[in-house]
């Protein structure tokens, strides 16, 4: 790790500070700052060089961020002009924001419909798989998708005429639909007008077309495509006049008075019952409809014109990812690798542990060493109680089977299940069931702050002492997940770490006061106060001509302290690196407040999810891992954890090869503009192509 650093000296640093400037120069937009994100997404779709199966992977993924986009950041803007405009923190009021969003995302949709129908779909279809459109259909796999439709599809549909006896129906969040004009009377001498077909969640949305009939073995049509060709079938003695698919997606936040429950549990699922109708926050609809159906919807959901999106193709484009397990060519998609086996004696994990602490790098190495740590501690006789946070865990999870184990085998086993994990509230609630039936003590974290910290405490007796192993993260405890993003895991013995993760699990469980802890940063106590006292420390030892660096991986970077402490040490002096994979409003390289300041984004073929922050402190460097980006809510309303590296070698390899690896990415970073404009990196002069994830793979894959 260096312990020299290029700065300019600090007299010649301008000390203008930022109390003077207006909140909209010194930060940027969180929601322009994560759509761009999802244009970089899309962007890896447009990449030539990526396998064509993979391309259609990122198009779908930009998509269904998309649709979480509107559901949760969107829909609390929308609130917020509901109940009393206020300016966010980059001093935008929310009314103008959000024209500013429909602007850049209206271009963000038609940068996806345009590369989906003019390069990635005839690309498909060169290549073998084809996504058929209506107009390509021949007449043999028309007349089977005909009898498809009626034997299929709509036995199991309801369509509803709308009028005074038949009301707007309650529409699904994000679900499929189709808007119809009829001409003639039905079989009650009703004259025809407008109606709605729903599709049903357990209608498939891609319908393989068999090879016997299509002569192909790839060929797939749309569940959309099939619904508007053979919609007439539904209103047999009436002229469809026109049919249009629309989608409507809702404000997906649940909304849970913590304070006024007595059951945090019954809460969430009463909550969850009316999730899916909720208020509506955006309008997507075929590109052809006609103006005066699209203000119908409008008025029916409560929108602004400012909320409708026009689309030149499915508006449910995401379920096309399917398409992806549908089809075996190998050739098409990323190559496979195996993860580089960490070094867990199986046999007598707490023997090695007690010589030295192990580090996982993730995917790159397999998590399967979490589970056999978990398995092992399940049967081990001599282990009294495992405590763990679980927030997001993934189906059939075998670390679920080995806690069962444990509890039935006697040991006290204590799981903190956080019910309020964004989309995975209904499984968790599932999960806390199952745990409680097999005798595991489950909690649900703490009023008014979500448990996002990833750690595990098994409690083991050794002769004439009780000693603790722990586990510590950055990422979930998700064997699914832990292939696709990437992530930092430490196993310890460690004294210190030991007692103060204890000290966390009684805080969790209402039994303790606030510890002061020894190695561990936390939120919501100590993690942004001593963010602060490290970026000030930088800044000082800047003024003081002394070697003063930060370097920091995460997902995304708004808290405006955090920002404004970075502002004063660029000022100082202080070199800073920030490798922010998705939205950050602090503005880089802006003269005077920020020009020491570098922010790029590094998007590859895995999901970049590890917290890194590495503080030069003079001749001292210091490393610290965590489960928080520097946000409000992950450093000031979520508990979570943040710790220290304490073996050399283990620290010198994460600042290897997740800080000075991905400064040296050259082929999928991006570097931030002060403007909030992302300007790829690019291969200069005599310099080597460089991907940060492609030399882990290398390195430590097979």
């Amino acid at each position: 790790m260096p312990t020299k650093s290029p700065r300019k000296p600090a007299a010649a640093v301008a000390a203008t500070g930022t109390s003077g400037l207006p909140d909209q120069e010194l930060f940027l937009s969180r929601e322009l700052s994560q759509l761009a994100f999802n244009r970089r997404v899309l962007a890896q779709a447009e990449d030539p060089s990526i396998p064509l199966l993979e391309r259609l992977r990122y198009l779908c993924i930009s998509c269904t961020n998309l649709d979480e986009f509107f559901e949760i950041r969107v829909a609390s803007l929308r609130t917020t002009v509901q109940f009393g405009s206020t300016a966010t923190v980059d001093g935008v009021a929310p009314v103008a924001l959000l024209n500013q969003i429909h602007d850049e995302a209206s271009a963000l949709v038609n940068a996806q419909y345009e590369f989906w129908n003019d390069t990635l779909r005839p690309a498909l279809n060169e290549a073998g798989v084809r996504i058929l459109p209506r107009d390509a259909w021949s007449a043999k796999q028309k007349r089977w998708l005909k009898e498809y439709f009626e034997h299929e599809i709509m036995p199991v549909l309801s369509p509803l005429g709308l009028d005074p006896a038949h009301p707007f129906p309650r529409i699904l969040n994000k679900s499929l639909n189709v808007v119809v004009v009829l001409e003639g009377k039905d079989a009650f001498g009703r004259a025809g007008g407008m109606a709605i077909v729903r599709a049903p969640r357990s209608l498939p949305r891609i319908i393989h077309i068999p090879t016997e009939i299509s002569g192909a073995p790839h060929d797939f049509v749309l569940l959309s495509a099939v619904l508007t060709a053979f919609v007439d079938e539904i209103f047999p003695g009436m002229k469809v006049k026109g049919a249009w698919q629309f989608r409507v997606t809702r404000n997906s936040e649940l909304v849970v008075d913590e304070e006024e429950v007595e059951n945090i549990a019954h809460a969430v699922r009463e909550e969850l019952v009316g999730r899916g109708f909720r208020p509506a926050v955006r309008l997507e609809i075929a590109e052809n409809c006609p103006t005066t159906i699209v203000q119908v919807l409008l008025q029916n959901f409560s929108l602004p014109e400012n909320a409708v999106y026009r689309i030149n193709g499915p508006v449910n484009l995401n379920r096309v990812i399917q398409v992806i397990d549908l089809v075996d060519r190998p050739e098409l998609k990323w190559p496979p690798f195996t993860p580089r086996p960490t070094r867990l004696d199986v046999d007598a994990p707490f023997d090695q542990l007690r010589e030295r602490d192990i580090l996982m790098h993730h995917p790159y190495e397999t998590f399967n060493a979490v589970l056999d740590l978990v398995a092992h501690a399940a049967h081990d006789p001599d282990v009294l109680a495992i405590k763990q946070t679980l927030y997001r865990v993934g189906k059939d999870s075998p670390l679920i089977e080995h806690l069962i184990t444990a509890a039935r085998n006697g040991k006290d086993v204590t799981v903190v299940v956080e019910l309020r994990a964004r989309f995975d509230e209904e499984a968790n609630l599932r999960l806390a069931d199952r745990l409680q039936e097999a005798g595991v003590q489950v909690l649900y974290g703490v009023v008014g702050y979500k448990t996002h910290a990833k750690m595990m405490l098994i409690v083991r007796r050794e002769g004439q002492r009780l000693r603790r192993y722990v586990h510590l993260g950055t990422g979930n405890y998700h064997a699914g997940t832990a292939r696709t993003y990437t992530d930092i895991g430490l196993m310890t013995a460690n004294e210190e770490i030991g007692a103060d993760v204890h000290a966390l699990f009684q805080q969790l469980s209402g039994l303790a006061p606030s510890f002061k802890l020894k190695q561990l940063l936390t939120s919501p106590f100590t993690l942004h106060g001593g963010l602060l006292a490290k970026i000030a420390r930088e800044a000082q030892h800047a003024r003081e001509g002394k070697p003063a660096r930060i370097i920091a991986k995460m997902n995304a970077l708004n808290e405006a302290g955090v920002i404004r402490a970075l502002y004063a040490a660029s000022q100082a002096g202080v070199q800073i690196d920030l490798i922010v994979r998705g939205a950050c409003a602090l503005r880089p390289g802006v003269k005077g407040l920020s020009e020491n300041i570098r922010v790029r984004s590094v998007v590859g073929r895995f999901l970049e999810h590890s917290r890194v922050y590495w503080f030069q402190n003079d001749e001292s460097p210091q490393l610290y891992c965590s489960s928080a980006d520097w946000m409000e809510r992950n450093l000031l309303r979520r508990v979570e954890t943040c710790f220290p590296i304490l073996d050399p070698k283990l620290s010198k390899r994460v600042f290897d090869e997740e800080l000075a690896n991905y400064l040296a990415d050259n082929t999928q970073s991006w570097q931030l503009q002060a403007d909030g404009r992302y300007v790829r990196v690019a291969v200069e002069g005599d310099d080597m192509p460089h991907s940060a994830q492609q030399s882990l793979l290398a390195k430590l894959c097979h």
